[in-house]
């Protein structure tokens, strides 16, 4: 099987990153289908009975799934003080849960075929937390990372491979809205790369993890912050 062949789900697809990555997705052949509350597919995937019909659209409209790319994510800030579990709840849901379901549903017709990708966007903030307000988000970030080992170990007999991409404070209008300018500035001096990273780092290392060449990589997590984290 091709690259040509192949069809990749991308959740949060509309977002800078996630359009980033249907781009280089697409620039290597995929089929690429948008899953997002604005994409070829609709989506809440705050809700588990949207995600999973969601996946069973896709199935019936496209056949299959070879890639799935969880890009998908919500940061809500808040504090220790004004914590509240509703929201809580709904940044796991989006950040974590909704993968879960979207992999029980794709991994299946992977097996079949003895080939598949399942790729995790989750955060260098999993080290190296920003600020405590950030909990929910650095907590399904970290959470993630265990979902991704876990699922390596039981579909890896299967052919299917499953990482994570870590990206680093990328510029993006969600992170400007959470984040100043100078704020921003401080953590690219951080980095062993001074340079601001952009939505195509993240896109290019998820591309090359749905190729064939990385066939013998799963259960890993590889951070594309510029040299922030190093592990």
């Amino acid at each position: 099987m091709t690259d040509e062949d192949r069809v990749a789900v991308v959740t949060g697809g509309a977002g800078a990153i996630g359009a980033a990555i249907v781009a280089a997705l697409a620039a290597t052949g995929h089929r690429t289908v948008v899953l997002d509350r604005t994409g070829e597919v609709a989506c809440d995937l705050a809700s588990e009975s949207s995600t999973r019909r969601a996946a069973a659209e896709v199935v019936d409209r496209y056949g299959r799934c070879d890639v799935l790319v969880h890009c998908a994510g919500v940061i809500d800030p808040m504090s220790l003080r004004e914590f509240d579990a509703a929201r809580w709840r709904a940044v796991q849901a989006v950040n974590v849960e909704a993968a879960l379901w979207l992999a029980q549903a794709f991994s299946p017709g992977m097996a079949e075929r003895g080939f598949g990708r399942i790729v995790f966007v989750a955060s260098d903030t999993a080290w190296s937390p920003p600020g405590a307000e950030f909990l929910p988000y650095v907590a399904s970030k970290a959470a993630m990372l265990g979902v991704v080992r876990t699922l390596a170990v039981s579909l890896g007999g299967n052919g299917i491979a499953v990482t994570a991409v870590a990206p680093g404070l990328t510029d993006t209008p969600i992170a400007r809205s959470v984040n100043d300018a100078g704020q921003i500035e401080a953590v690219v001096a951080r980095q062993a790369m001074k340079r601001p990273l952009v939505p195509e780092d993240t896109a290019h290392t998820v591309a090359f993890l749905a190729t064939d060449g990385a066939e013998a990589l799963t259960g890993q997590v590889l951070v594309v912050d510029g040299g922030l984290v190093m592990r």
